[in-house]
């Protein structure tokens, strides 16, 4: 028998075989559009789920599809906070952010993080960009509001959180730009406001108003559990934003996940086709949501 026979009959070699095979209608259907991607949570601190994230969004462009890159950096930030001696405070998870706080999240999200991730990127043979909502004017930002209510007299109260802010308006010139030059942005989510101030925007709000605003064909945002889980803990696969809103007012849905589908479901309101919430902790996560039949998260879409 030849090699090439024993490559034939090679049962390891007929699954890859297969596998491109079941991945060429999704290599089709999304050739051209775009994917946003929110990165964070603990697979931007290992080193071997880093590697395999940068191999995946270089894969996505190789093949056609145009990657964009949101990253997070709010461990990253705590820590650099507490070696400068800096204490932090947070309402509904949102870090209150004074001019100082602004500056180094400042600092640590458009230098170190954004560029590791950029060198991730061209280690696995991509050209990544690096930026954040300040270049080109990606991101006009506005300070976002907040109320709680006093414990002890249930009055509303007015929270100040300093420079956090939202994105308000949206110029992709910079994005499109990018793709077509062949580039991964990689966006750092810091963007100035109309008076020039620093803003500090969570990365799941930035990642969902920029898939938005593109009109992407998905919006990943990775995460640190499987996706949506019911009450047994099963994965729910498939949602749409009514079904969202049952399940977090029957306290199925409940904690941090409630802003990330509030994010996903604003997106795909208006304007992004679809949104996912998976595991970045599995290794090509993304690649198995996108390109396989079974998929590997939770898909929203609207009604």
């Amino acid at each position: 028998m030849t090699q090439s026979q024993d490559t034939a009959h090679d049962p390891a070699m007929l699954a890859k075989a297969e596998t491109l095979i079941e991945a060429l209608p999704y290599l089709q259907r999304y050739e051209g559009r775009t994917f946003v991607v929110k990165y964070g949570g603990h697979a931007m601190g290992d080193p071997e789920l880093a590697l395999d994230f940068a191999q995946d969004v270089v894969l996505l462009k190789a093949v056609g599809i145009n990657p964009v890159v949101v990253h997070g950096g709010g461990p990253q930030i705590g820590d650099m906070l507490r070696k400068l001696g800096v204490e932090s405070r947070f309402v509904d998870g949102l870090r209150v952010t004074d001019k100082a706080t602004a500056d180094i999240a400042e600092m640590v999200l458009c230098g170190a993080i954004n560029k590791q991730l950029v060198g991730w990127i061209a280690g696995a043979g991509g050209k990544g960009l690096g930026i954040s909502g300040k270049d080109g004017n990606l991101v006009i930002a506005r300070k976002v509001e907040r109320t709680t209510r006093d414990p002890d007299t249930d009055e509303e109260l007015q929270v100040d959180l300093g420079f956090v802010g939202e994105p308000d308006v949206i110029d992709t010139t910079i994005i499109e730009t990018a793709l077509a030059a062949g580039m991964i942005p990689v966006i750092a989510p810091i963007a100035a406001g109309p008076d020039g101030e620093t803003y500090n925007i969570n990365a799941d709000t930035m990642a969902g108003s920029i898939a938005a605003a593109l009109g992407a064909a998905r919006l990943f945002l990775l995460t640190d559990v499987p996706g949506v889980l019911d009450k047994h803990g099963a994965l729910l696969t498939d949602l749409t934003p009514s079904d969202i809103a049952g399940l977090t007012e029957e306290g199925t849905i409940k904690g941090g996940m409630i802003p990330k589908l509030e994010t996903c479901v604003h997106a795909v309101e208006a304007g992004c086709e679809a949104a996912v919430v998976l595991d970045g902790r599995v290794s090509h996560a993304m690649l198995l949501e996108v390109f396989t039949s079974k998929g590997a998260g939770t898909l929203i879409r609207a009604d």
